[in-house]
């Protein structure tokens, strides 16, 4: 293929779990040059160095994928970082990808960004309806205005930056550190030392009667993808100049005591598992509405079960040695 007729596709973050997932989908195309930059090469929350990158590397579309990210522990115990280092990286990011003179975006929201008492399933006009969970609040505050600044710069300046809100994810590439991880990795390896050391029980962090809606991260690469790609009529059909995002999930979800028991039966952990109530639940329920993403073509392909089988595969052969003294 001729070399001008590729497309300088940037994706930020693709170290961490959705990057790479994306860059993975990516390579399929023989028509798009992927660019990276690991955070050593450059810091998303330095403006002039976000400055110098987007002037230099004649971008033409960007998955803003890197964000600071965690789980309840995480979010309840660095409030300020999250905050702070979300709204740097996204600001810089879409304003510097603008000045540059780059037309297409896809900004990776999450989930939290919708009020902690929203009807279910969530659709993406309760932005912004309600008080949201405290835990997570600034990580989410960060989230929407991305959201709103993606809305901004369509509006000033005709540029075409889209959003997609992703419900849980998990899969390879995750964070599997015993605190500051979302609940599939957290369970996955709490389960799996529980299993080696063969002791008669472990603890599941709060009631476990809160329900959860969970994506394999190939399946929202897939959907990342899609959306980056419609033509821009398409996508206006599904997502307005006010309500630009969609949101991507399964459609279904299921309470994280049967998450558990789920990750325990692919671990191969047979003890107990204990209750700590002093642990927060988090949100009653988070379940999102999938009918636009749904209408441009899309469906999840990965099976839960499926998913957290892979995911403990690639938790054997890759994060076990990368966090085992973290």
């Amino acid at each position: 293929m001729d070399h001008s007729t590729r497309k300088r596709v940037y994706v930020s973050g693709h170290t961490g779990m959705v990057g790479s997932a994306i860059v993975r989908r990516l390579q399929r195309h023989e028509d798009v040059d992927v660019i990276v930059r690991g955070s050593k090469e450059l810091d998303l929350t330095q403006q002039a160095a976000v400055r110098e990158f987007f002037a230099s590397e004649h971008i033409d579309e960007v998955y803003l994928a890197a964000a600071r990210v965690g789980g309840i522990h995480a979010n309840d115990t660095y409030p300020a970082e999250f905050i702070y280092q979300n709204l740097m990286i996204e600001s810089n990011v879409i304003h510097h990808a603008q000045q540059a003179g780059v037309t297409k975006l896809l900004f990776l929201g999450s989930s939290c960004i919708y009020p902690k008492y929203a009807p279910q399933p969530i659709v993406e006009s309760e932005l912004l309806n309600g008080a949201l969970e405290d835990t997570n609040e600034p990580y989410a505050i960060a989230k929407i205005a991305g959201i709103k600044l993606c809305e901004s710069y369509n509006r000033q300046f005709g540029v075409d930056f889209r959003s997609i809100m992703p419900t849980n994810l998990y899969g390879p590439g995750d964070n599997f550190h015993p605190q500051n991880s979302h609940v599939i990795p957290a369970l996955i390896r709490r389960f799996h030392e529980a299993a080696l050391a063969n002791v008669p029980s472990t603890e599941l962090w709060g009631s476990g009667k809160v329900r959860r809606e969970f994506l394999h991260v190939d399946d929202l690469a897939a959907a990342c993808v899609l959306v980056m790609n419609l033509a821009r009529d398409d996508y206006a059909r599904v997502a307005s100049s006010r309500c630009s995002h969609v949101n991507a999930g399964c459609g279904h979800d299921i309470s994280v005591r049967e998450l558990a028991e789920s990750v325990a039966e692919v671990v191969g952990f047979r003890g107990q598992l204990v209750h700590d109530l002093s642990k927060p639940d988090g949100t009653p329920r988070k379940l999102l509405n999938i009918d636009k993403l749904s209408a441009l073509g899309w469906a999840p392909r990965i099976g839960l079960k499926e998913g957290l089988t892979s995911t403990y595969q690639w938790f054997l052969e890759h994060a076990q040695r990368t966090h085992a003294t973290h």
